[in-house]
């Protein structure tokens, strides 16, 4: 890798707080909105177990791949493999 691909975590990235932002809020919707899809179908049957959640998306593409992995580097999201996302759960101190 160049100089310019590796980034120090502790280096404040060149995408504007505003885009990140919007990012997340377009994630969130997706993910909801992904859920609700789900666990409506009409497949399951009478004995199933109900609703099992969804957890992980391919995140909206209006944004560049480089959105996704400042916000995992952030912390706000994980990457968890095969070009699929998950929120991280916020810690309640």
């Amino acid at each position: 890798m160049t100089e310019n691909q590796q980034q120090n975590p502790d280096t404040p990235s060149s995408i504007p707080p505003e885009t990140l932002k919007s990012a997340m809020k377009a994630f969130k919707k997706r993910l909801k909105l992904t859920a609700l899809d789900e666990d409506s179908s009409l497949g399951r049957g009478p004995f199933s177990s109900g609703a099992k959640g969804v957890y992980a998306i391919q995140p909206p593409n209006q944004f560049p791949h480089e959105v996704w992995q400042e916000l995992c580097r952030l912390g706000r999201l994980r990457d968890s493999g095969h070009g699929m996302y998950e929120l991280v759960k916020e810690q309640q101190g």
